[in-house]
């Protein structure tokens, strides 16, 4: 059995429209499965060629409004590009296995800076998609389709191929 409430926790919006088509799409395919959440969070704006300093503040700044977004009893992932990369049904056993210990399950899209350290020790699991690079407003809509197909394998259906 999967969890029954899926919060999507995404520093920045969606600003092209065919992104937010294909995230309104997969969001409404989930949302037959269970309760889904979607916290949008404020990128913190840099400079064109920011340092590493505004950079690290960025993400500090951000990591508060992301940890203060977690719910308790919950199962956060962070999506992290220097992580541990898992396919689809090894995916979906791991989400089906957590079920019993969480309420909520989270993922944690950062910013195109990724995410602060304070937010990845938080994560009970940190998740690489692939070891190309997306933009982190695309790797939203392959979040969320990466989940519809966990649910739809835990449910044995023929979706995934």
């Amino acid at each position: 059995m999967m969890p029954q409430t899926v919060r999507f926790i995404t520093v920045g919006n969606l600003k092209e429209s065919y992104l937010r088509e294909a995230a309104a799409e997969y969001k409404k395919r989930l949302s037959g499965m269970c309760r889904v959440e979607e916290i949008e969070l404020k990128e913190v704006k840099l400079p064109e060629d920011p340092s590493e300093s505004e950079i690290k503040k960025a993400l500090t700044e951000e990591a508060k409004a992301i940890l203060a977004a977690i719910p308790p009893r919950s199962f956060p992932v962070a999506l992290c590009v220097e992580d541990k990369q898992m396919s689809s049904p090894d995916l979906s056993r791991k989400l089906e296995s957590v079920t019993a210990e969480c309420g909520t399950l989270c993922f944690i899209i950062g910013s195109s800076h990724g995410l602060a350290p304070e937010v990845k020790a938080a994560a009970k699991m940190r998740l690489s998609v692939s070891e190309l690079t997306f933009p982190h407003q695309l790797m939203r809509v392959i979040l969320y389709e990466a989940v519809y197909r966990c649910y739809q394998i835990a449910k044995g259906s023929k979706y995934h191929k």
